[in-house]
């Protein structure tokens, strides 16, 4: 392929603006869990841990309105983010390179590009999990607070239980007391089914030893164990690799219902999505050789593309376009 003119290398700026906020010149860990499904439980968020109120984001700040009052909210925003890895005697090398970017509550941020642009190491930089031997700098606000880091759990299925056997007991161990046995096992059954997974809800997950459910299966085993607890804010790396475009669409949608109804905040790397798929989601964020080609609305990525003298073919899925576009792998 030529070699393009589209100014892959400038961020763009977002036509919505992204919600303001006032960095603090302290630096805390925040943990958190919201149970915002159920009104008699807590409900924690994240918040400055400082003499100062807590941030709150203003109507005029680009704030969705779909959210329900009440519910825990997280306004995630990274400002000049740089990671850099260091290679031992080969020096080091640039991995992310002045990312800008926000994700709001109730809605689903895509990160998208090719193998190897940094889709997975951006999203590793904002929960604050890179490896020993990779250097981040910039900002990474959490409701207008500086961060050090912010800590996923993660998940290792047995491969001798169930489906079901696996969820249920991670429901009583992650779903608050105030709720009854069969309270939690209620909502376990019906996160088991919202995933597509009660026609194998009595199958072992088995692995290398034993067989069991399939890969895709496992990985939406993995997202029920996340949604359990009502998270404020979900990452996913690749949620959809390993799945049919049915199971893709099925497994997205009841990911973007969850965020619009809880106001839960979803960044999610995504490789090639389907039409339907892409259609679900409300930002974009296209990443090439670690630095940005286009942040905003996913609705408006083509216009910019367009615009830029690089139109989208009819009858063609857009997401497929767009990588095609910044994809320098097979330029001669």
């Amino acid at each position: 392929m030529a070699a393009s003119p589209l100014p892959r290398w400038a961020p763009t700026p977002s036509p919505t603006r992204p919600p303001q906020s006032t960095t603090s010149s302290s630096t805390a860990m925040v943990s958190w869990r919201g149970w915002s499904a159920w009104p008699s439980s807590p409900i924690f968020f994240p918040r400055c841990l400082s003499n100062s109120e807590p941030w709150e984001a203003s109507p005029a700040d680009g704030v969705v309105d779909n959210v329900e009052p009440g519910v825990a909210r997280v306004f995630l925003k990274w400002q000049d983010l740089s990671v850099t890895v260091i290679n031992g005697r080969k020096g080091h090398a640039v991995i992310l390179d002045g990312l800008s970017g926000y994700a709001r509550p109730g809605e689903v941020l895509a990160l998208m590009g090719p193998s190897g642009c940094g889709k997975t190491t951006l999203l590793d930089a904002l929960a604050g999990r890179l490896r020993p031997n990779m250097k981040g700098r910039g900002d990474i606000l959490i409701n207008g607070c500086r961060q050090k880091a912010y800590v996923t759990q993660e998940n290792v299925l047995m491969a001798t239980l169930t489906v079901a056997e696996a969820v249920h007991y991670s429901a009583q161990l992650q779903l608050p007391d105030s709720l009854t046995p069969a309270e939690k096992r209620s909502w376990a059954n019906d996160v088991i089914r919202q995933m597509g997974l009660a026609t194998v809800a009595g199958t072992r997950i088995g692995g290398r030893v034993c067989k069991g459910i399939s890969g895709g299966q496992r990985k939406r085993v993995s997202i029920c164990i996340e949604l359990l607890a009502s998270p404020a804010l979900i990452f996913l790396d690749e949620p959809t690799s390993g799945l049919d475009s049915a199971a893709s669409y099925h497994v997205m949608s009841r990911i973007a219902g969850i965020a619009r109804r809880n106001g839960t905040t979803v960044v999610a790397a995504i490789h090639q999505p389907s039409t339907e798929v892409f259609e679900l989601f409300h930002g974009l964020c296209l990443l090439a050789n670690g630095r940005a080609v286009y942040f905003g609305p996913a609705s408006k990525a083509i216009e910019f593309f367009d615009a830029n003298g690089f139109p989208c073919p009819l009858r063609r899925n857009p997401s497929d376009h767009f990588l095609r576009m910044i994809n320098t792998d097979f330029e001669v």
